[in-house]
């Protein structure tokens, strides 16, 4: 930093507020600096700032299953969000729930320095054993959570569910069919009430229910047993990939989606647009739960005791694969 100043004519202090975004700095002299910066190969050391400030300005984040869109996308939306806000994210992979396995992502996330850190596991096990955990840090779950849960931000699986099966009831579909996500997670099961409560409301019995394990494969097995159902006119599946699975199954069967079959997701992946049909789905918002995420870290480690916020609420996306039943 003393050459950075040297070469840009300034004070120490000057080259500091630059390299903290101050807006006490005119534009034409942080100009000169971040030029010098920039000739001089200058970089920060991290370290150094960390031992004088106690701050290092970092993330720590565990993540689960990121072979799965709903995972990657929040890992994503959080680093994104992170970096935005100032702090990086460092991110750790678990391969399995148990408590040894989450303590070791911690220890390795706390020997880091982080500040804060988020959970994005929707394993029921894991939640539970994420919540025993006793944390020098504020902790925050991303998945798997309830409305105004404290220290939790999470996008409402229950409507979600909900919105696609009123959508398959108000098109005249009596009885609609469900493929279940695992139901050791906690938002499978929430998109399973959603389901049943939908039914409910409308004093109807729902159709029959089908395990899927979020694969398409799963979805594809599903389908080949509704294909042979003569009563299922809608089916609403826990997720995309098994609802493409589901669709290519009833195809294969000669069953016409949506002529004979309704079909409506969950994710909104970007291949749900293009498949044929295009897939109804429901949307989640991903961007949005990294900046809620990031927004309520902040606002623990300005002191804030367990802040809460609301469900983000999903939204349904209408495309070809539903229609009004035939019969």
């Amino acid at each position: 930093m003393t050459d950075v100043a040297a070469a840009a004519g300034v004070s120490h202090q000057t080259v500091s507020r630059v390299l903290n975004g101050s807006e006490l700095v005119r534009d034409e002299t942080r100009t000169r600096v971040l030029a010098a910066i920039a000739e001089l190969g200058y970089r920060r050391n991290n370290a150094a700032r960390l031992l004088v400030t106690n701050r290092s300005h970092r993330i720590g984040m565990i993540s689960g299953n990121l072979v799965l869109h709903g995972p990657s996308m929040i890992a994503v939306s959080v680093q994104d969000a992170g970096h935005k806000a100032g702090y990086d994210v460092s991110l750790v992979a678990v391969e399995d729930f148990s408590s040894e396995s989450l303590r070791a992502a911690v220890d390795r996330l706390l020997d880091e320095a982080v500040e804060a850190i988020v959970v994005a596991v929707a394993h029921r096990e894991a939640l539970v054993q994420v919540r025993s955990l006793e944390m020098p840090v504020p902790l925050v779950v991303v998945q798997g959570v309830s409305d105004r849960q404290r220290m939790a931000v999470g996008i409402d699986q229950e409507v979600g569910a909900r919105l696609a099966v009123e959508h398959l009831l108000d098109l005249g579909h009596r009885h609609v069919a469900h493929v279940t996500g695992p139901l050791e997670w906690a938002e499978a099961r929430q998109r399973r009430v959603g389901w049943q409560r939908a039914h409910e409301d409308r004093h109807v019995l729902p159709g029959p229910e089908l395990a899927g394990d979020w694969l398409p494969r799963s979805g594809y097995e599903a389908g080949l047993r509704i294909a042979e159902d003569p009563d299922v006119t809608a089916v609403f599946v826990a997720n995309d990939g098994m609802a493409m699975g589901l669709v290519y199954a009833l195809h294969e069967k000669g069953r016409d989606v949506p002529g004979e079959i309704s079909v409506v997701g969950f994710d909104n992946v970007p291949e749900a647009a293009y498949l044929w049909p295009a897939l109804t789905t429901v949307n989640q918002e991903f961007s949005l739960l990294g900046r809620r995420a990031v927004e309520l870290t902040l606002r623990a480690l300005s002191g804030e005791a367990d802040p809460s916020t609301e469900l983000i609420r999903p939204t349904l996306v209408v495309r070809d694969s539903t229609a009004t039943p035939q019969h």
